[in-house]
This record gives structure tokens, C-alpha cells and sequence, in this order.
């Protein structure tokens, strides 16, 4: 027998409840309401970007550049590898860290007639592109998520998370029908973490800190505005 996942809408004034999402194909259904990009700045050209310290355990690859700001304290490399250029407070990090707080800010202001709101576990989802709201922690535990953007490769994704973000070890995101890291934007109002071997896709901006336990993987962005990006074997790979 099938099950049936409800899914909450907001629109203006109004909630409505869906139940069209079966639980073995969990596609929330298509917001009308598309959303523009996001302008990183001069943070664009970081895939790892933190205001407190960037601190790293064994055989971490990181393929962009690597900044922070105002911190001063960049441990683990070497033997971590990095295959970009380390900007610690100079003309270059200081600007994308304003550049970043203007991003996420734009991130977490984003409105929509149709948005969805997320809650919990959102593991086993299918998201179509659009704007989604969770007014609590949010994680990915008990399944997957699967991005599709329905052909069109310029198709945004925004997630607006209201406290922490984490996923269980070995838990994906996955990307269908031309969805782009690079087009993925999670907003946490508090602090992520990414369990072992995790594989996650996306521009990842937290308030705090961002944690990747061991061999956790990252196709994006990690910045952190006012914590630290603590890594242990991780690969982190700017699109």
C-alpha cells in the first residue's frame, strides 16, 4: 500500500495542505513563482570562506580558494592540499566577507506567493526549483535529496533554515534534470554539520560555524560568517 507525505504551501495569508506526494516518489509539486540568482561578489570565487578560523585534519583537498575574516588562525595546511590561494585578512578576503553578509541576507529576505515550508527530516524528498522555508532545524537522515530542475540548468533553489542543518553519515544530495550546485543556496541561521561521508551540493552560507566530519564531500561553497569551517579529510570543490 502507498503512503501519502503532506507538504505545506504558504500563500499570502493562506496554508493550504497537499497530499499529491506519494512516499516512494516524494516530488513536491512545482512552485510558479521562480526565483532569481544570487549575487555573491567577490565571495564567489571561495569554496571555503569563514570569519572565525579554518581548521583541518589529514588528507583535506580544497579546489578553490580558501579565505577568512577578521580571523587570523588557518590550520592544516599542508597536509591538507589546497589547490587555490589562501587570503587571510587582505584586499581580497576582507571584501568577500561583506560580500557574503549582503548575499545572505538576500538569501534569508527572499519572499514567494508559493513557497514551501519544510520541516524535520527531509530525507527521500524530490525539490523542484523554488523557495523553501523551514522554521526550525532541518536535516537530511532518513533518505536522500534529490534537486531537479526540470531542464532548465538556470533553474534556482533557495532553503531558508531558521536554526541548525545537518545530515547523518553517508547521506546525499543528488542533482537531476540539469539542477546546479552552483544554483543551490542554503541559508542556516545557526550552524551546519555533515556527517561521515556525506555528499552535499550547494552554496552553503551559515551564520556560525560549518563542521564536515570525516570524508564528507562538498561540490559549492562552505562560508561561515562568524564561526569557523572545521574540516577532517574532507574534499571541497568550487563549481
Amino acid at each position: 500500500m502507498k503512503t501519502f507525505k503532506t507538504f505545506t504551501i504558504l500563500a499570502i495569508a493562506t496554508v493550504v495542505a497537499l497530499a499529491a506526494c506519494k512516499k516512494d516518489d516524494d516530488v513536491i509539486p512545482d512552485q510558479k513563482v521562480k526565483m532569481i540568482g544570487v549575487a555573491l561578489g567577490s565571495s564567489s570565487g571561495f569554496a571555503v570562506l569563514a570569519g572565525a578560523a579554518v581548521t583541518s585534519t589529514g588528507a583535506t583537498v580544497i579546489n578553490g580558494d580558501l579565505g577568512l575574516s577578521p580571523g587570523t588562525a588557518v590550520d592544516g595546511f599542508p597536509p591538507g592540499i589546497l589547490n587555490g590561494t589562501l587570503r587571510i585578512n587582505d584586499e581580497i578576503s576582507n571584501p568577500a566577507k561583506l560580500s557574503l553578509t549582503t548575499a545572505y541576507n538576500d538569501v534569508a529576505g527572499r519572499t514567494s506567493t508559493d513557497m514551501v515550508a519544510l520541516a524535520g527530516n527531509i530525507g527521500g524528498l524530490t525539490l523542484t526549483p523554488g523557495l523553501y522555508k523551514s522554521t526550525s532545524s532541518l536535516e537530511i537522515s532518513s533518505g536522500d535529496v534529490t534537486f531537479d530542475a526540470e531542464g532548465d540548468v538556470d533553474a534556482i533553489f533557495i532553503i531558508q533554515i531558521a536554526s541548525t542543518f545537518s545530515t547523518t553519515p553517508g547521506r546525499k544530495v543528488i542533482l537531476s534534470g540539469g539542477a546546479k550546485a552552483s544554483n543551490i543556496f542554503w541559508q542556516v541561521s545557526s550552524s551546519a554539520s555533515f556527517g561521515t561521508t556525506s555528499v552535499m551540493k550547494g552554496v552553503i552560507m551559515a551564520l556560525e560555524s560549518i563542521t564536515f566530519d570525516t570524508g564528507a564531500t562538498l561540490d559549492g561553497q562552505a562560508m561561515a560568517r562568524n564561526g569557523a569551517v572545521t574540516l577532517d579529510g574532507n574534499t571541497i570543490t568550487k563549481p
